[in-house]
This record gives C-alpha cells, structure tokens and sequence, in this order.
C-alpha cells in the first residue's frame, strides 16, 4: 500500500478588492496635524519621538554606569546636586525636578544614601519630610562625571539653539499633560 503525498494546499485567487492599494485609517483626527488629508508625518515624528526618547535614556543610563550606578540613581544623584541649594531638597521637589515618583525617588535615595553618596536629614520646617543632599563622596562622583555628561551633552545637542530648545520644553510640557490625560482614559477603557 502506497501512501500519497497530501496536495499542496491552494491559495484561493486574491480578490479584487485585496489586490487594490490598502489605505489604513487616519491615527489622528486633528487638522492641525494633518498634511494634505494624511497623518504620514505625524506618525513619522512619532517614531522619531520613541527613537530619541530612547537615546536619552540610554546617555542617562551611561552617565550612571560611568560612576557605577543605574540611570535612575543618576538621575536622583545629578537632581540632588542641581536642587539641594544650602538645606538640601525635600523628596517630592526632587522627584519633581527628575519627573520620577516620589517612591522611586525614595527607593533610590536610600541607596545612594547606604552608598555614602547622598545625607539626609529631618526637614526642620516640616517634620513629616526630609532633606537631602550630596554627601563630600556625592560630589566627588559629580565632579568626575561633569567632563563626561558634558562632552556627551555637546554632542546630542550641537545645533540646537535656546528658541529651538524652548520650543521643545514648551511642546513637552503640553505633551506631558496631555498624556497624563490619555493615560487616564486608558484606564478608564480597561476598568
């Protein structure tokens, strides 16, 4: 008894209407986004968005690995440094100024702390926070990181201006806000 090779499986003809040009739905619906009917550049700033925010974060990671610490550890480190002023920072103003929550700034803090780069104190104006600020170790790490932030900096940011940097602060701060918003109605979708 011989057994036969199972027929290749055929592909129905394709259809008229898949052979035509496929032309997916607008991702956005605002005019003031729209060129010419299509959001082709949109979606193109888009991907460029997520590409940049990505380099950031791995120069942050590289800062920190530069002094051995995770790029969260540097951002709170680099933080402190720029807000303690004479009393230090409380950690709801750092977090703040390194737009991380307060307990992951808390998280890190106590570990730049147990590693002697960071003091903190109880906040004599408000008991029910702390103040924190670079230990002699903290800014020695600062201090050898500096050159190499600052090399990197030039670098990511040569021919960009203080308008054109404005207008990129100004753009993400709104951006900020509106996904603070879009996030909201993304759980809402999901409860």
């Amino acid at each position: 008894m011989t057994r036969q090779k199972p027929k290749a499986a055929q592909m129905p003809p394709p259809d008229a209407q898949n052979s035509a040009s496929y032309n997916p739905p607008l991702t956005i619906s605002g005019p003031d986004l729209l060129e010419g009917g299509s959001d082709a550049a949109f979606r193109s700033t888009l991907y460029l968005m997520v590409k940049t925010f990505g380099q950031l974060e791995t120069c942050r990671d590289a800062f920190g690995r530069h002094v051995g610490l995770t790029g969260s550890q540097f951002a709170v480190l680099i933080g402190t440094a720029y807000t303690q002023a004479m009393e230090g920072v409380t950690i709801r103003d750092l977090a703040a100024h390194v737009q991380l929550a307060s307990t992951h700034v808390t998280t890190e803090v106590g570990r730049l702390v147990r590693l002697g780069l960071l003091v903190k104190r109880p906040n004599e104006r408000d008991g029910r926070s702390v103040l924190v600020k670079l230990s002699a170790k903290g800014e020695a790490k600062v201090a050898d990181l500096s050159p190499y932030m600052r090399s990197i900096n030039d670098t990511l940011f040569e021919g960009i201006g203080q308008r054109q940097f404005a207008e990129v602060d100004a753009f993400l701060r709104q951006f900020v806000s509106n996904g603070e918003r879009a996030l909201r109605q993304i759980a809402n979708k999901k409860a």
